[in-house]
């Protein structure tokens, strides 16, 4: 047995085959956060681990589910990245972002306020990531200083997206219509229960973050909930009159309690108080990937090399991948299909690659070869909006299992769904492939992934 003290020297160095667990960076009802380190790069990672039996047993499945869902559609400096998922039988293992500085609630309660300057840069970035997420069709609905991180460098990432809503969420109206989020920084339409929008409600929590941001206080607050929510129904708060002028006229134009009064997010924007020494962030590109340890996205360098390279693949990503634990079926809301397909093949990863680069060309494709991956794009004019031609992005990667024995991976980053199912219907007539859940089970693979049962046994991998 591993003593605690034990645990944080690294006791479980080949635990998920590329990280080394580290010291526990926090606990909760369900599972823990471990600091991680990537053997290859060093990167700096957290590593929340959760009880799947917990999970289910206190319903929370889909709370689990929608951060997991939500998270892999944001990539944004200002959110909290979310670079890989895996389970065993007895535990979800979400790999995230190590953030460092702690929540921004310690950094105000430390600091008692802030000032204009700086409250203003990390209103800006919270801002960003907010808009950027409702871009996407993703609401929040928790946003509080606990859920809003800091890393070392001062800037925020936000987190903790359990609560959010997607456009699937809406109701025939529209609008969100689940209560919830955090009694003191709740908008007033969410407790109306007559339905709200997603966008609205967010911005006012940001402005209550704004407000203890800047005064160091909350605007509405009794230990009283009916009290409470009086206050805010009312938007009955004290705006400090030593504020500049225009923190003011913000703050009162964000915590205006009636939603089609309140200011929207380009609003927000185009307010002188926000706009000084405004610097917007820049999303990510769908197609990006932040390498372990990085800051920064960095794209794959598209050259024709001399042999194709597959990636070997490890056990946490089998994990993944294999189909009695592959956590599409437990979490997520969209059928996968429409997403991503893999196939096994015994061919090399260059005829795989040459093979269908052959096809998509055909069907008026663009391609671009990478060491170990294959992209497959098309740009075209609708009538719509010819001015801003749509793009179709498909990309192609091969992992090697063991000795002649790879899986070829088909992931759609963007486009149109049918034009995904024609190209993936084209490349199964070719080469008559099945997708992961079909693979049949057929010698050690499956065998092998049936030992997963713990944590513990991941080591032997």
């Amino acid at each position: 047995m591993v003593n605690g003290e034990a645990e944080t020297q690294w006791t479980r160095a080949s635990l998920l085959g590329r990280y080394e667990i580290g010291r526990t960076l926090g606990e909760g009802n369900f599972g823990k956060v471990k600091y991680a380190r990537h053997r290859a790069t060093g990167g700096h990672f957290a590593i929340k681990i959760l009880d799947r039996n917990k999970i289910l047993s206190q319903h929370i499945d889909d709370q689990i589910r929608r951060e997991i869902g939500t998270l892999k559609l944001l990539k944004h400096p200002n959110v909290v990245r979310l670079h890989e998922v895996a389970a065993s039988k007895t535990k979800i293992y979400m790999v995230l972002e190590f953030v460092n500085g702690g929540e921004l609630f310690d950094k105000i309660a430390i600091r008692g306020k802030l000032s204009e300057q700086e409250g203003r840069r990390l209103f800006q970035q919270l801002i960003d990531g907010v808009s950027y997420c409702h871009d996407k069709g993703v609401y929040h609905r928790d946003l509080k200083p606990e859920n809003v991180l800091v890393d070392r460098r001062g800037n925020i990432k936000i987190s903790d997206f359990g609560l959010s809503a997607l456009p699937q969420h809406l109701g025939n109206d529209g609008l969100l219509h689940t209560t919830c989020g955090s009694p003191n920084y709740i908008a007033p339409e969410v407790l109306q229960n007559r339905g709200y929008d997603g966008s609205l409600s967010d911005i006012w929590s940001c402005g209550v973050i704004l407000y203890v941001m800047l005064v160091g206080y909350l605007p509405f607050d009794d230990r009283n909930l009916v009290v409470l929510y009086q206050k805010i129904f009312k938007s009955d708060c004290q705006i400090p009159k030593w504020l500049s002028p225009s923190a003011q006229d913000l703050l009162r134009r964000i915590l205006e309690p009636n939603p089609m009064k309140r200011i929207n997010m380009s609003g927000i924007k185009e307010h002188e108080w926000f706009r000084k020494d405004y610097v917007p962030a820049v999303p990510y590109d769908d197609d990006e990937d932040i390498l372990p340890g990085s800051i920064l996205p960095i794209k794959e360098q598209i050259e024709e090399p001399p042999r194709a390279k597959p990636t070997h693949i490890n056990a946490f990503q089998l994990i993944g991948m294999a189909s009695s634990l592959d956590l599409s079926g437990f979490f997520e809301e969209e059928d996968v299909a429409q997403r991503k397909i893999r196939f096994p093949s015994t061919h090399s990863p260059m005829d795989l690659f040459d093979k269908i680069e052959d096809v998509v060309t055909e069907m008026g494709f663009q391609v671009q070869r990478g060491p170990s991956k294959l992209k497959v794009m098309k740009k075209f004019k609708t009538s719509k909006n010819p001015k801003n031609p749509s793009s179709f992005l498909v990309s192609t990667e091969v992992f090697e299992l063991g000795p002649s024995l790879y899986v070829v991976e088909l992931k759609k980053a963007h486009g149109d769904s049918t034009l995904y199912r024609q190209l993936c219907e084209k490349l199964s007539d070719e080469f008559g492939m099945c997708t992961a859940e079909q693979i049949p089970r057929t010698g050690s693979v499956d065998d092998d992934l049936s030992s997963f049962d713990s944590e513990e046994s991941l080591s032997s991998f």
